[in-house]
C-alpha cells in the first residue's frame, strides 16, 4: 500500500484527541517522507472487554493504517504477569498464563472491529523476554535511577502514604521499553498514563543503537459520569457491547461531556462537531438531541448502521413513547410466590440481595409499571407473565410454569 502524505491528514493525525508529541517536528518529517513507519502500540490483555477509552488509540492506529503505515501490536503475554502500574494506586495482581490466554481469546474479534486485522503485525513479548538473560536486564536498568522511577506521579503517592511498591513494578518500564527495541519501532502511540514509559522506551532504543521512536499520547476520556472510566464503576462503554446498551449508556451521560465524546469516541469531522459545539452552546441545539446523534454515531461505528438505527428507535420507544421494549428477556419459574430479592438475584437482574435492597430503597424497581418499594416483600407470578423494570434499562418478563 502506498504511503499517503497528506498535509491536512497528517496534522489531524498528530492533533485530534492528541495530548503530547514528541519529537513533533521528527515525526511530520517521517509522516511527510513518504517512508513506511512502524508504528507500535503495546495491550496488556487485562481484562477480557475493550471499552471506547481505550478504543482511542486504536483508532489512531487504524488512521496510521489508512495512511499506509505499518501498525505493530505488542500483546503483553510476559509483562502482564508483572503489570502495568502507570495508573494504579496499589500494587496489581499480577495474571496468570491461563488468564492471558483466556482473555487474548476474545480480543481479536474486538480488535476486528477497529482495525484491518490481516494488515497489523501481532507480537508477543514473552517472544524475547523468555530469552532475555539477567546481565542485558541490568544493563538496561542501569540507564536509569531509583528516584525517577520514585519520582512517578503514582509510586510517589504510594510512597507518601507508606504502600508499598513492588520491585517488579520499577522493572515493567525497562521491558515496555525493550519491546520498542525488539520490533525497531519508528513511532509509539498510548494513553497519557503511558508517557513515563515511551519515554524510557527512547532511551533503551539509544542503548541499542537505534533511532528514538517518536511518541503521540492521547487526552482521557472520562467515564459516563464524568469519573475516571472504569469497568468496576460501570461507567463505561464497551465495544461490544449490545447497540441498545451503547445507545442508552450514551443518553445517560453527563452533558458536559458531549463534545469530548464526539471528538474522541466518533470519526465525525472536526469541522461537524464544532458545528455542533456551536449550537449547543447557543441554545439552537438541545444536549437530548446532541446525545442522541453521538449515540447513533458510536454505535454506528461498532455495530453498523442498521443497527444503530434499531437501537435509535427501541430507545424512542420506551423512554420517549413510555411503551415497553419490543424484546423483554423471559425468565421462567415454577414457584407461584417469591421473595422479591430472591427473584431479582435468581434472574440475573442483580448480582446480590443487597444491590438490589438498595435499589427498591432508591425506588429504582417497577413491576407491571408500578413502583414497587417492599424489600421484604414477596410477588406473585401470573401465568401470562410479570413484567420487571430494574433501573431506566433493564427488563425482565417473569412467566410460571
Amino acid at each position: 500500500m502506498k504511503v499517503i502524505t497528506d498535509d491536512k491528514k497528517i496534522q489531524e493525525l498528530v492533533s485530534r484527541g492528541v495530548e503530547q508529541v514528541i519529537e513533533k517536528n521528527s515525526l511530520i518529517k517521517k509522516l511527510k517522507s513518504g517512508r513506511r513507519l512502524r508504528v507500535k502500540h503495546g495491550i496488556d490483555p487485562t481484562g477480557p472487554k475493550i471499552h471506547i477509552g481505550r478504543a482511542i488509540s486504536l483508532w489512531k492506529l487504524r488512521t496510521f493504517q489508512e495512511l499506509g503505515h505499518q501498525v505493530v501490536l505488542i500483546i503483553g503475554s510476559f509483562t502482564a504477569q508483572i503489570g502495568d502500574a502507570s495508573d494504579k494506586q496499589a500494587m496489581r495482581r499480577p495474571l496468570t498464563e491461563s488468564e492471558i490466554k483466556e482473555n487474548m481469546r476474545t480480543y481479536r474479534k474486538q480488535l476486528n472491529k477497529i482495525l484491518d486485522m490481516d494488515k497489523v503485525e501481532v507480537r508477543y513479548n514473552a517472544e524475547w523476554f523468555n530469552k532475555m538473560k539477567i546481565k542485558e536486564l541490568i544493563q538496561m536498568a542501569m540507564r536509569f535511577t531509583a528516584q525517577q522511577m520514585i519520582q512517578r506521579k503514582n509510586f510517589k503517592e504510594r510512597w507518601d502514604q507508606t504502600k508499598p511498591i513492588g520491585v517488579h513494578e520499577l522493572l515493567y518500564p525497562l521491558l515496555q521499553g525493550y519491546d520498542s527495541v525488539a520490533v525497531k519501532a519508528d513511532v509509539e502511540i498510548g494513553g497519557s498514563d503511558q508517557l513515563f514509559n515511551v519515554l524510557v522506551g527512547r532511551e533503551i532504543q539509544k542503548l541499542y543503537g537505534q533511532t528514538p521512536q517518536d511518541i503521540l499520547t492521547f487526552e482521557m476520556l472520562y467515564g459516563l459520569d464524568g469519573r475516571k472510566m472504569s469497568t468496576s464503576w460501570g461507567n463505561v462503554i464497551n465495544i461490544i457491547d449490545p447497540p441498545e446498551e451503547q445507545y442508552g449508556k450514551i443518553m445517560s451521560m453527563k452533558d458536559e461531556l458531549i463534545i469530548d465524546y464526539f471528538r474522541l469516541a466518533t470519526r465525525l469531522s472536526l469541522k461537524e462537531i464544532k458545528k455542533i459545539e456551536k449550537q449547543l452552546k447557543s441554545g439552537k441545539l438541545n444536549p437530548k438531541d446532541a446525545k442522541s446523534r453521538l449515540a447513533f454515531e458510536i454505535v454506528k461505528l461498532y455495530h453498523g448502521e442498521s443497527s444503530a438505527k434499531k437501537a435509535e428507535k427501541e430507545f424512542n420507544r420506551v423512554f420517549r413513547e413510555k411503551r415497553l421494549p419490543s424484546k423483554i428477556p423471559l425468565f421462567k419459574t415454577s414457584k407461584g410466590e417469591m421473595p422479591i430479592l430472591d427473584l431479582l438475584v435468581r434472574a440475573g437482574l442483580t448480582q446480590s440481595k443487597g444491590e438490589g435492597r438498595r435499589i427498591i430503597k432508591q425506588n429504582g424497581l417497577k413491576i407491571n409499571g408500578k413502583i414497587y418499594n417492599d424489600w421484604k416483600g414477596k410477588i406473585k407470578i401470573a401465568k401470562k407473565g410479570t413484567v420487571i423494570q430494574l433501573g431506566k434499562r433493564k427488563f425482565l418478563k417473569v412467566r410460571l410454569i
